[in-house]
């Protein structure tokens, strides 16, 4: 490459100083009003003839100067092309040198940059891949669980494999109670996936908070009895008026307040805590069960993620919940965080005040 670019300068030069020359002799031949070609080609001659070493001399040094000068230029160009022709066959990681400042500078840092932009596409591509196969083989995985029992247990109720109609009942009731949670996996799975593409509508409309939690707890009473928990509501303000849709979030203090139940019935107490804190609504929800641990606090928004890897269907809920009530929480400007520790367990939400 080098090389080559040193022979176009050669005959770029030589080319140069045979124009140069000519003109000369045309300049010549006009001040003395002879303009036949043979007069011309005489001058030529002459010239030639009469300054061979100077000439010589001259195109010499002419050359050996632009080769001087440039050859540091030339290798630089064959540096860049090999590397352009490197990371042309998937080098991503390798970088076109950026020595010289000149010219050829700037195109080499813009080179770096696409190639650096590229190599962030294709990671966001083969990352995005890879969710989308960890995410069909988790749907695959719990859609099959319960399938798995409603067939096996209406199969026995088909082939009359019971001793007498209780039960038939008791399968039976098995079987719904299956294919309820297999019901409320598929409208979490739509609900999330809504929720990635952005195309849940929000009906936003003013409500009271305060109100939603007193109202909450009552709807939760019963279920909080029968874990042998109670539920407090906490706060210094009568009234926080928020602009949201109300199911939606309600859909998200649902979520906290049942996981608080089924993972914090050892504290034997939910409480929730609500405050005005500048321009903002701040909702804790805390239980006082076992800890989260550190390891698993940075992920538990994320979708089919479980703290307790060996829970069952029957305890360990979709592992949809919380990436969901993230989602929603987004969705109205607010932020979801959650500390743990020896005491208690602190789902922390923070909402703007309509």
């Amino acid at each position: 490459m080098a090389w080559r670019l040193a022979w176009q300068m050669v005959i770029s030069a030589l080319l140069s100083i045979v124009t140069s020359f000519m003109s000369v002799i045309i300049v010549e031949r006009m001040t003395r009003n002879d303009y036949s070609s043979r007069s011309f080609l005489r001058g030529i001659a002459d010239l030639f003839g009469q300054m061979p070493v100077i000439i010589l001399a001259c195109f010499v040094l002419f050359i050996v100067y632009m080769i001087a000068l440039n050859w540091r230029r030339f290798s630089y160009y064959d540096k860049l092309s090999r590397s352009v022709a490197y990371i042309s066959k998937g080098n991503f990681d390798h970088t076109v040198p950026v020595k010289q400042n000149n010219e050829v500078t700037l195109l080499a840092e813009n080179m770096n940059l696409l190639v650096l932009e590229l190599k962030r596409s294709l990671d966001e591509e083969r990352k995005t891949e890879q969710t989308k196969n960890e995410l069909i083989t988790n749907v695959s995985h719990d859609l099959r669980t319960p399938l798995t029992s409603i067939l096996g247990y209406l199969g026995l109720v088909e082939h009359d494999r019971y001793r007498d109609e209780v039960e038939m009942r008791h399968y039976v009731q098995i079987a719904y109670a299956k294919a309820e949670r297999l019901n409320v996996l598929i409208h979490d799975l739509f609900e999330y996936t809504r929720l990635r593409h952005d195309v849940i509508p929000l009906n936003k409309k003013n409500f009271n908070l305060v109100e939603m939690m007193n109202q909450l707890l009552v709807h939760y009473r019963l279920t909080l009895e029968s874990a042998k928990m109670k539920g407090n509501l906490i706060t210094n303000v009568n009234e926080l008026t928020i602009e949201g849709d109300p199911d939606k979030l309600v859909r998200v203090f649902e979520n906290l307040l049942s996981n608080a139940i089924s993972y914090g019935n050892a504290g034997e107490k939910v409480d929730i805590y609500l405050n005005k804190q500048n321009e903002s609504a701040i909702i804790e929800i805390v239980n006082y069960g076992d800890a989260i641990p550190a390891a698993d606090l940075p992920n538990l928004f994320d979708r089919f993620y479980r703290v307790d890897k060996s829970r069952s269907e029957n305890n360990g809920g979709t592992g949809l919940g919380l990436a969901i009530a993230k989602g929603l929480v987004e969705k109205h400007n607010g932020t979801i965080s959650v500390t743990s520790d020896g005491d208690s367990t602190n789902f922390r939400i923070r909402l703007p005040l309509s």
